[in-house]
């Protein structure tokens, strides 16, 4: 193999890695369940983990735990039942003035490890107490989290100073968890600097200060940070749990579109290196290098950037509720959203005003797969149980979208650097484990066309030659020679080329050439993609 292939195949690999980088599927997963009080309904919280394949033939396990291995297919789902509750505080006698330099440490924690790429929700229920949150696998986690503004709840943020002893007065807290080895160095900064030391396996929970100081936790290796309030009032009396994944830190400020939230007023707690506030809802985007989380008073919902959007999400139905989903894409790109197989039709698509986005409610009645066939966007799962919400945004399972399915593993198009015959192109990617592109469907085509523009190539062989028999047109994959992308006055007859050509300009169109001449090869591979139930 020649230099110029081997990195071009470098370069694939490091591409293909990038992509997984921006899906919440993996391996090993460290799972914690907040204490969940509602201590005015007499029953203990039911903690459950949701836990999809999204490969056939993989192994599931949870630990600490006395079953056997659970083996799961690709798109089913599994659910295990936790009773491991990150306990009260161990507050003693500590005084108010004290309490953000209390910690308590638990062992409390379950971890989920697979064979092959899962993706877990974690649902935390006691009465009209309901939570749920997107679990991120331990290899995607960072080192670097702004903490949100306390939300303005009775209690915990007005009527006189915080009780430790009264759940609905305590403040809020951070829960940071270290997922494996080694031991984790956490410091706690802003109006002064915490610093905390946390033995793998463990979770460490700190109060937060109600003031409008940039706050952030950072560590020497990744961990999870979690905002969290075991009872919070909401109304009448009542408390439940409020619980939110705290996005990592951003290296730029992005920009986060606001969906109408079911028709409902709320808040959007925002925190940066600049900024630490709130923002009313009635603004349609906001820009922020730190959290962007949506506020109800029964209610935290962490909001995904615009750069973090993706193209295919995995959607976990929760029975004997209303499921819901709100879809937000760019304008130009309503067009092309599935729901499982179905596209999605009737969609009462709302303006986010003066923002290029737009955005849609619709309900489901099983667990399913989101996607887009061309563009990317976001999805918020949301759940409602009697007259509360609970919701997360919906697992990623792929940022690649891809007009045939939701992509695994991303389709490889690569134009080889060293040019030859048409015989000597189909061999050459051979060489990479490839095959020399045949484009049998114009869906395939406009797409291949859209991933090579500003190629410097100006024109590739494609997998595709005359018959020697019947001078007929054929694919070297043997699909049907039907949709074609000829050029103008092209092809011309049998004596003028039995191969063809691909421009990259325009719209790519085919041009036929003698097969012996010399052009850079387009190389392909299919994606593997999720199996749709």
């Amino acid at each position: 193999m020649s230099p110029a292939p081997r990195l071009v195949v470098l370069l694939l690999a490091a591409r293909i890695a990038a992509s997984q980088t921006f899906t919440d599927a993996g391996k090993d997963f460290r799972v914690i369940f907040p204490e969940n009080i509602a201590y005015y309904h007499p029953l203990d919280a039911q903690n459950k983990i949701w836990v999809t394949a999204l490969y056939d033939d993989t192994s599931v396990t949870m630990s600490p735990a006395s079953s056997e291995p659970k083996q799961l297919n690709a798109g089913r789902t599994i659910s295990f039942d936790v009773t491991q509750e990150l306990g009260k505080l161990a507050i003693n006698e500590a005084k108010v003035s004290d309490l953000f330099t209390v910690f308590n440490i638990s062992d409390k924690t379950v971890r989920i490890t697979s064979t092959k790429d899962i993706v877990i929700q974690a649902v935390s229920s006691r009465g009209r107490s309901v939570q749920s949150a997107l679990v991120i696998p331990t290899t995607k986690l960072s080192s670097k989290y702004f903490v949100p503004p306390v939300p303005e709840t009775e209690g915990a943020t007005s009527g006189g100073d915080p009780m430790v002893n009264v759940t609905e007065r305590a403040p809020f807290r951070l829960i940071i968890v270290n997922p494996d080895e080694p031991k984790a160095s956490v410091t706690i900064k802003g109006r002064e600097e915490i610093p905390i030391s946390i033995e793998p396996g463990k979770a460490a929970q700190i109060w937060v200060r109600n003031d409008s100081t940039t706050q952030y936790v950072e560590a020497d290796k990744g961990v999870a940070v979690y905002f969290s309030h075991p009872c919070a009032v909401q109304r009448q009396c009542t408390c439940g749990l409020l619980h939110a994944v705290l996005p990592p830190a951003k290296n730029t400020t992005m920009r986060f579109p606001i969906p109408p939230f079911l028709g409902k007023p709320a808040s959007i707690m925002q925190s940066d290196d600049s900024t630490r506030g709130w923002v009313n809802s009635s603004s349609p985007l906001v820009k922020s290098a730190g959290t962007a989380i949506v506020y109800w008073p029964r209610l935290l919902l962490t909001l995904v950037p615009v750069e973090e959007f993706a193209s295919c999400f995995m959607v976990q139905f929760i029975e004997d509720k209303k499921n819901v989903l709100i879809i937000v894409v760019h304008k130009d790109h309503k067009q092309g959203i599935h729901v499982g197989n179905d596209p999605l039709e009737g969609a009462g698509w709302q303006e986010l005003q003066g923002t290029d986005y737009v955005s849609t409610n619709h309900s489901i009645s099983s667990t399913t797969v989101v996607w887009h066939t061309s563009a990317n966007m976001t999805v918020y799962h949301m759940v409602q149980q009697n007259n509360t919400w609970f919701g997360n945004p919906a697992p990623v399972v792929s940022a690649n979208p891809d007009f045939r399915g939701c992509v695994l593993t991303p389709e490889v198009t690569m134009i080889l650097h060293e040019a030859g015959s048409w015989q000597e192109s189909i061999r050459s990617c051979e060489d990479q484990n490839l095959s020399l592109i045949s484009l049998p469907s114009e869906a395939l085509q406009k797409q291949t066309c859209r991933n090579l523009r500003g190629n410097d190539a100006k024109q590739v062989w494609i997998g595709t030659r005359r018959s020697s028999l019947t001078g007929d047109w054929y694919w070297l994959n043997r699909n049907g020679f039907n949709d074609t992308n000829w050029a103008r006055s092209e092809p011309g007859d049998v004596s003028e080329g039995q191969c063809a050509v691909m421009s990259l300009e325009g719209d790519c169109g085919w041009k036929d050439r003698n097969c012996c001449e010399d052009a850079r090869p387009l190389c392909y591979a299919d994606p593997q993609l999720l199996q749709i139930i």
